[in-house]
Order: C-alpha cells, then structure tokens, then sequence
C-alpha cells in the first residue's frame, strides 16, 4: 500500500475491504487463541478482533502483528455487542486521506501511536 496507489486500493469504490478481509472461519480460530495470549479473560462476544492500522488505512489483513483483540469500551453493556470508539476515527482517516488532507503515512503513524489522539495529532476534527 502506498500513497501512488490509493486510487487503486483503499479508496476505491466497491468494497476494497471486503475484499482483502479474511474470511470468519480464519479470524474466529485467531481470536481466541489472540485473547489467550494478550491474557483477555472477557467475553469475545463483547471484542473485535481489531486490526491495529485498519484495512480501510491500508494494514495488513492477517498480520498477527496487526491484529489484536480489541476489548469494549468502558462503561459498555456486557452483552451488547462490538462497541468500540476507535472505528469512527479510522473511517475520518480513511477519509482524510481519500481527499488528500493527509497522507496514508501521516494517518497510519498517528493511529499507531495512539488513535484517541491521532485526529488531533493531524489536525483534523
């Protein structure tokens, strides 16, 4: 993935991230054995299997170095489903960088680095 070829991949129409994700027989395999080693003892109903750069900020689909069990956000219902703050922030990236506000490298730095401050990091709101 590379700034050159955003056309081609992460913002193209039509479902580039469908595409790429592996499919739930994989991921749900990787999940568990992901939350043993991580030590998370919370439901995994509850979890997303979470990918560190996301597929819409062009991370690497079943990289276990990109991959981890993301637990609920606090305050969240036991039971309610994936429910969790960072997604919202990745979509506003991908965005960004769809429109050219900031580069693919910019925006995969900063929510490596810490998402709860990469929007303002990167000066976008």
């Amino acid at each position: 993935m590379t700034q050159a070829n955003l056309a081609q991949t992460i913002c193209r129409k039509g479902g580039y991230t469908k595409d790429i994700r592996p499919p739930v027989a994989v991921t749900g395999k990787e999940k568990k054995l992901n939350a043993v080693s991580y030590g998370y003892t919370g439901s995994l109903g509850d979890a997303e299997y979470d990918h560190d750069i996301s597929l819409q900020l062009g991370g690497d689909p079943n990289d276990a170095r990109n991959l981890w069990v993301e637990p609920a956000d606090p305050g969240h219902k036991p039971g309610g489903g994936i429910n969790n703050k960072k997604d919202p922030v990745e979509t506003k990236l991908h965005t960004a960088v769809c429109s050219g506000e900031v580069t693919l490298k910019a925006a995969q730095q900063a929510v490596v680095t810490d998402w709860t401050t990469a929007m303002d990091r990167l000066g976008l709101t």
